[in-house]
């Protein structure tokens, strides 16, 4: 075992981390927006209608705070009710997208904004904002 730690200290820190078995993350499981209390209707027409995402009921326990929790495939996305209210500019949930421009003219059609941004190599992507003003990232290969 004293070789085994000695090597890991030598090595470097991702070996560390798969020879002591310290490399417990395996994927993220959601990200959470805040959103203002009682706009439960507005997050259901965005993310719902215009993105396409399922609403997942929340367990009891936290039914009670408020909020509003999205599902498509492996995305999990929660919006969780804070107050004061302070929307993410900066911060944002980076979602991939197969049909990347018919979900820009879905968002045009439905009123929100659509920023072409060029700046990612490889990648075609766009940011919007949802009705309570969080930046949301849409990503396309290609």
């Amino acid at each position: 075992m004293q070789w085994l730690i000695l090597y890991a200290i030598v090595c470097n820190k991702h070996c560390a981390k798969l020879m002591l078995g310290f490399n417990m993350l395996t994927n993220l499981h959601h990200v959470q927006l805040s959103m203002p209390a009682g706009q439960g209707k507005k997050a259901r027409a965005f993310y719902g209608d215009v993105l396409g995402m399922d609403e997942e009921p929340k367990p009891e326990p936290l039914a009670s705070r408020g909020g509003v929790w999205f599902q498509q495939g492996a995305i999990r996305l929660h919006l969780g009710v804070e107050t004061p209210f302070s929307p993410a500019r900066k911060a944002h949930p980076a979602m991939c997208c197969d049909q990347i421009n018919r979900l820009a003219e879905r968002l045009l059609d439905a009123g929100y904004a659509v920023r072409w941004d060029d700046n990612l190599p490889g990648m075609r992507r766009f940011y919007t904002d949802d009705p309570f003003g969080n930046r949301i990232e849409i990503l396309s290969a290609g």
